[in-house]
């Protein structure tokens, strides 16, 4: 309770749960490259990082140039690979940095090889290739033409291909085994002029749980490394654990006479005498202003009524419930034995676990626990 006194709300990011996690998927052959892009999926990327490679990972993946930094500036000497754009101008910082680019494009390239000479070294590219996600990616018919520049061309090498897989947390496997022909026929003809690079990979946590034969020389979990559920069609198992819980305080208690409004606009009235408690979270920690919101107190569900505010939200108790101010309330997490899962606060918000860990605020300290 003492590392916690002092915050009005917080997030637990259990680090024993992430280092079975990577652990689990480090087990086959392939180098797994732990995802901790958007600061760690909320979960703090730094730390992730380090406990990630740690307990087997080999490679960083990130999303931005700023995040490869952040690591860079830890100390973290593992191989990094941005999976988005790298704006021109900060080309040099990056490959003087040896973090890995992704080009999908001759422009792309040209401008890494600029970089390269510029930097002094190699570009180290992976040419993403566009198999059907229709987002970043060079076609696949444009993939060999695109492999032969870098490799003909001073300032870069070329030292993976990749691409992503847009349903692989779908119950049908035809979108994803359609995206794997169309990725192993430009592996084919890479191969066959020599251009097959050290790594090659395709599979995200979803593939990387589904498919062993998308997995190639490396695999690239994101949601799994944190313990969550990719998809409703794709349990995690008992191998694979959540790591984050995230709490408040009850700061009040009252009881609230029949009939009377409750927080902004009067949205929820009380039936009978009811005792509300006020909780110190809201809107501008990323809780969201949406209907029927729960959170647990006491190891019992509790429903939060009227409406979020930024700082604050109100919730009902049962009428003989004990509870004073200070007292632990858990927005994701567990409590006595009830639990509240990131996927079922996603299911609330009409969103994605994804979402809802990323959205965790920045005012919500990170404890990193063991």
């Amino acid at each position: 309770m003492a590392q916690t006194e002092g915050y009005a709300t917080w997030a637990e990011i259990d680090l024993g749960a992430i280092r079975a996690n990577v652990r689990v998927l480090a087990r086959g052959e392939a180098v797994v490259m732990a995802v901790v892009k958007a600061n760690g999926y909320g979960h703090g990327a730094v730390a992730v990082a380090r406990v990630a490679l740690e307990a087997g990972a080999r490679w960083l993946g990130v999303a931005r140039w700023d995040e490869a930094l952040e690591l860079r500036r830890a100390g973290l000497p593992a191989p990094i690979l941005i999976l988005g754009d790298v704006p021109q101008a900060i080309l040099p910082e990056a490959v003087a940095a040896e973090v890995s680019l992704t080009v999908s494009s001759a422009e792309g390239v040209r401008a890494a090889q600029r970089a390269g000479r510029q930097a002094g070294r190699d570009a180290r590219l992976h040419l993403k290739i566009d198999t059907g996600m229709h987002r970043l990616g060079v076609r696949p018919e444009e993939a060999v033409s695109l492999a032969e520049r870098v490799e003909t061309e001073p300032g870069a090498r070329l030292e993976g291909v990749f691409s992503h897989l847009a349903c692989a947390d779908e119950a049908d496997p035809g979108p994803s085994l359609k995206q794997q022909a169309a990725f192993d026929d430009v592996l084919q003809a890479l191969s066959a002029r020599g251009l097959r690079p050290a790594y090659v990979h395709l599979a995200n946590s979803a593939a990387t749980l589904r498919w062993p034969g998308m997995h190639y020389d490396l695999v690239r979990p994101g949601l799994a490394v944190y313990g969550l559920q990719p998809s409703s069609s794709l349990p995690l198992g008992r191998d694979l654990t959540p790591a984050l819980a995230w709490k408040a305080r009850l700061s009040q208690v009252k009881r609230v006479a029949a009939g009377q409004g409750i927080g902004y606009g009067h949205t929820y009235r009380t039936r009978d005498e009811e005792l509300i408690g006020t909780v110190t979270v809201g809107y501008g920690d990323g809780f969201r202003r949406w209907p029927m919101n729960q959170v647990l107190l006491g190891g019992r569900r509790c429903p939060v009524v009227g409406r979020v505010s930024m700082d604050q939200i109100t919730i009902r108790l049962d009428p003989g419930q004990a509870a004073e101010p200070g007292d632990e309330v858990v927005l994701i997490g567990r409590q006595g034995e009830e639990r509240l899962s990131a996927e079922a606060l996603g299911l609330t918000w009409g969103t994605i676990n994804y979402e809802v860990t990323c959205g965790i605020g920045p005012r919500v300290p990170r404890l990193h626990l063991e």
